[in-house]
């Protein structure tokens, strides 16, 4: 199986790490504030930034809409500002946008997601982690086709997607080519090819972070405080897709 059957999504914490994942050799990033989190809508200075030194056609740059952390049921007045964050980020040259919403028993939000779709149409839609959220995976995943969304970022509702093998491989055989899987949460160099060869599925979103800390000099501090961070880098970029690749060829 060659490398154009696969895709590799970073989760990008800023406009460095989507260099760095370029130059790494993914083919897509997903732009995200707030990490600690679980990803919130980015700036408007770091989505134009990304898309300025990103090389156009050849790595993907989706935006992530989420006004906020915590759960995935929305207020009107942040559908709003779900819809106004799409636009914007149309309007800077995003190839695609990120969002979910649930009701608050659970289920796929079909009304608002309606609206945001409609917002975003032209554009290519991923489905996020809420699906993770849903009570009845099976059911979300045809309510998530049925509204016509391109791929569901899911860890196949565990804490990671290795974790989460056995409902992946489900879910892959149900979508039957309907929709695109995309397996994230822990993925990294020890474990993608394992999660590929049990599940079948053949796009994952990773991280590829190390511990970074720019020091300040004699001042010590905690790693939780203004010390240590994590970055994105190149070489675990590069290691991950190759544990991949290597198993497959």
């Amino acid at each position: 199986m060659s490398r154009e059957k696969f895709r590799f999504e970073i989760c990008a914490n800023g406009v460095e790490s989507c260099l760095v994942a370029q130059a790494g050799g993914a083919d897509r990033v997903e732009l995200c504030a707030g990490i600690p989190e679980g990803g919130t809508t980015p700036s408007y200075g770091e989505i134009k930034q990304a898309r300025q030194l990103l090389t156009a056609g050849s790595t993907h740059l989706h935006v992530i809409i989420r006004p906020r952390g915590g759960d995935f049921v929305y207020s009107s007045l942040e559908a709003e500002r779900m819809m106004t964050d799409i636009e914007v980020a149309r309007d800077l040259g995003a190839d695609g946008v990120v969002f979910g919403c649930l009701t608050p028993d659970g289920d796929v939000d079909i009304p608002l997601c309606s609206r945001l779709m409609k917002a975003s149409e032209g554009l290519s839609v991923t489905f996020h982690r809420a699906f993770d959220r849903c009570r009845q995976p099976k059911k979300a995943l045809e309510d998530i086709i049925s509204l016509g969304c391109h791929r569901i970022l899911t860890s196949g509702q565990a804490p990671t997607a290795e974790q989460g093998i056995a409902l992946l491989r489900q879910l892959q055989e149900q979508a039957q080519g309907r929709i695109i899987l995309l397996a994230g949460c822990g993925v990294n160099e020890k474990n993608i090819a394992r999660i590929h060869q049990e599940t079948g599925i053949r796009e994952f979103h990773f991280s590829a972070r190390e511990p970074f800390s720019a020091g300040f000099g004699t001042i010590e501090v905690s790693d939780d405080e203004f010390g240590r961070r994590l970055v994105t880098t190149e070489r675990r970029v590069k290691d991950t897709i190759n544990a991949l690749l290597n198993s497959i060829s």
